[in-house]
This record gives structure tokens, sequence and C-alpha cells, in this order.
């Protein structure tokens, strides 16, 4: 499988590209794929933010209210509980 790639001429601050070359090199990785890698992140953020705006514009508030107000069931069990430190 092929990835299809387009190109995007990137202009940076000089002390923004000298972070990133530092940074790649540090990294182990290209200063292409650094900012590729860094990019893909800011857009899954984004994206993860939109996915939550939009699931609680369709939030039923008044089921959630009564599910929270429900008696709850059995305690938790031993294998359960959080040990202690």
């Amino acid at each position: 499988m092929t990835t299809q790639t387009g190109n995007y001429p990137l202009r940076l601050p000089l002390s923004l590209k000298a972070a990133v070359e530092r940074l790649s090199k540090k990294d182990g990785t290209s200063i292409n794929q650094f900012v590729v890698v860094a990019v893909a992140e800011k857009v899954s953020a984004m994206m993860t933010a939109e996915l939550f705006e939009e699931r609680r514009a369709r939030a039923d508030m008044a089921a959630f209210d009564r599910i929270m107000a429900r008696d709850g069931g059995e305690p938790p069990g031993p294998d359960d509980e959080v040990p202690e430190a």
C-alpha cells in the first residue's frame, strides 16, 4: 500500500526550526517525519475535541441525572478495590 503525499512549502521562524532540528535529532527522526507527527498530533487533538463537542450536543442530561441519582448496586468485591500503597 502506498501513501499519497503532497508538498507544502513551510516557513518556520529560525528559533522554531532550530528547535525542530535539535528535537528531531534527539528523537532519531528526520525533520520531515518530526513535523508530520507533530501535525498529526494536533489534527488528532482538534478532531477529538470536535467529537466530544458533538457528543455533548447530543447528550440527554435528564437521562444522565436519572442514572446518577439511582441507588447503587453491590459494594465492590475484594478484587475491585484499589490496594493501599
